[in-house]
């Protein structure tokens, strides 16, 4: 990917993301994953993006970060075409919690402010208490000098994945991207696992990549891919009441798996 000539800085106001008419296929596939795809996600709006493998989801989130180019219409962001913006200030207006965060052969203080590597102690430490980090790094005899291991081994999946919340935090962008943040995690780690994550989730645009449908029932839309399109759009109370619609199908059939 090339910054198109003249590229301008970009900075994030509100966080209003559209995508209008956007058709896109990776190369060397013949099967176009997105045809003629128009939506607009409200600023400050917390959206959940569900549906089978292979459906959309995370490619959606790839293209919002211009990963890839648009085949056909374009990404809008705050009314900015983001094809005509400077990658990197783009995607630093856009805070990642993956499901498998990268942590990297370095200290603790190092990988949070990964996100901003400017920011202070002081900073820091507020991003790991907001995160519920702060706890056991002090406990730690080295504190925020600890270092993590190659991969972040030495630490457990929900510790691993409250530094990747504290680098969001310290990022403090207007626009959240979540891969489903607690997928592989015991009950007591996922607690303070989603009570960081809703804080996180306050005052920011924020989309959800949800492979567990428990995850967004609480949020204030849910958009359904299925081949590329979306079939559906609503709130949990509105979709689940549909009888043959496919999150209810899909809802159903998690919750039977579960019991």
């Amino acid at each position: 990917m090339q910054d198109t000539p003249g590229a301008l800085p970009f900075k994030a106001t509100s966080g209003e993301i559209r995508f209008e008419h956007v058709s896109f296929q990776y190369a060397g596939q013949k099967k176009q994953i997105f045809s003629d795809l128009t939506l607009t996600i409200k600023a400050g709006s917390r959206v959940g993006l569900v549906g089978p493998s292979g459906s959309g989801k995370s490619t959606f989130t790839k293209l919002l970060q211009r990963l890839y180019d648009v085949n056909g219409g374009r990404i809008v962001v705050d009314g900015v075409d983001i094809a005509h913006v400077q990658q990197s200030t783009l995607r630093a207006e856009i805070a990642l919690v993956p499901q498998e965060p990268i942590l990297f052969h370095r200290s603790l203080a190092e990988n949070i402010a990964y996100a901003r590597p400017e920011a202070t102690q002081a900073e820091i430490a507020e991003a790991a208490r907001l995160a519920n980090a702060s706890d056991f790094i002090d406990r730690l005899p080295e504190g925020y000098a600890t270092l993590v291991g190659e991969r972040g081994v030495k630490l457990s999946g929900g510790e691993r994945q409250r530094i990747a919340i504290a680098r969001a935090f310290l990022a403090n962008t207007a626009i959240l991207v979540m891969d489903e943040a607690t997928a592989s995690l015991d009950s007591q780690s996922e607690a303070l696992v989603q009570e960081a994550m809703q804080r996180l989730m306050v005052g920011r645009t924020v989309i959800v990549i949800a492979h567990r449908l428990a995850t967004v029932v609480d949020l204030d839309r849910i958009l359904v891919f299925a081949h590329g399109q979306v079939v559906e759009d609503g709130p949990h109370a509105t979709l689940i009441q549909k009888p043959d619609g496919l999150y209810r199908r899909l809802y159903e059939l998690q919750s039977l798996e579960a019991s």
